[in-house]
């Protein structure tokens, strides 16, 4: 599986109004590894950008009029994308703006160059809902070190996207990081094959005694009492017959 983390800066917030981007990078994840293909290109805009979009960026309207404008690599892109699940956070802002800077390229909108976009943060708010999920709050979350980020950088910041979109879903793949490599199909050969060949009397059982149980029911409770209502968790919970079996 071929996944690429992306991230743009730009000199504002809106291609409506002429705001370009600055900065592009992608970064590849094959299989659940990081690799050393990055793909780093800052552009011309052709412009200034604003105050604020400067100082988040520090990227000048002088350092940037010595590279290139965005038509002249966007093939780049293309075919650094091309046929992969691309991971953003905060997608829809990136996309609006790739989809402006494609269009004055004559090529085709964003979402028809990969198989996939998904974005990181509306994932990250599903996890954690009510809490902060920019990107230095995730890299707190998981430990990950963010104290050379003074600045953002597209480069940087899509580093740091790909550990984190790691440490989100690595339980999503624990169970495949286990099984042994297919001989006829090697290690993409898909979940369900590796499903399939996964011992699972290898997994430990863990048994809940009393003080876990009582301490899980005072906490729903704490949850009761807040919402003023059953928390979900009990609205969902399945009644047990009294032969042990569910209904």
């Amino acid at each position: 599986m071929r996944q690429i983390i992306l991230d743009t800066e730009t000199t504002g917030l809106e291609p409506e109004q002429g705001h370009r981007v600055v900065e592009l990078a992608c970064v590849e994840i094959l299989n659940r590894r990081v690799t050393d293909r990055h793909l780093h290109l800052y552009l011309n805009p052709d412009r200034d950008s604003d105050p604020e979009a400067l100082q988040v960026h520090g990227l000048t309207t002088e350092f940037l009029s010595g590279h290139p404008r965005f038509p002249e690599v966007a093939q780049q892109l293309v075919d650094f994308v091309r046929d992969a699940e691309v991971i953003i956070h905060n997608a829809a802002f990136d996309v609006k703006f790739l989809n402006a800077e494609l269009r004055r390229a004559s090529l085709p909108p964003f979402t028809e160059l990969c198989a996939k976009i998904t974005d990181s943060l509306m994932v990250a708010r599903e996890m954690f809902p009510g809490k902060r999920n920019n990107l230095d709050a995730l890299c707190e979350r998981f430990g990950i070190s963010n104290a050379h980020r003074t600045l953002h950088g597209a480069l940087l910041d899509s580093e740091l996207l790909g550990e984190v979109w790691l440490a989100m879903t690595r339980g999503q793949d624990s169970l495949l990081d286990e099984a042994p490599d297919d001989a006829a199909g090697g290690a993409g050969a898909g979940a369900a094959g590796a499903l399939g060949r996964f011992d699972v009397s290898r997994l430990p059982v863990i048994q809940v005694d009393a003080q876990a149980l009582q301490a899980h029911e005072a906490y729903l409770d704490g949850l009761d009492k807040a919402a003023g209502k059953p928390c979900l968790w009990r609205q969902l919970e399945i009644p047990v017959e009294a032969d042990g079996v569910a209904g």
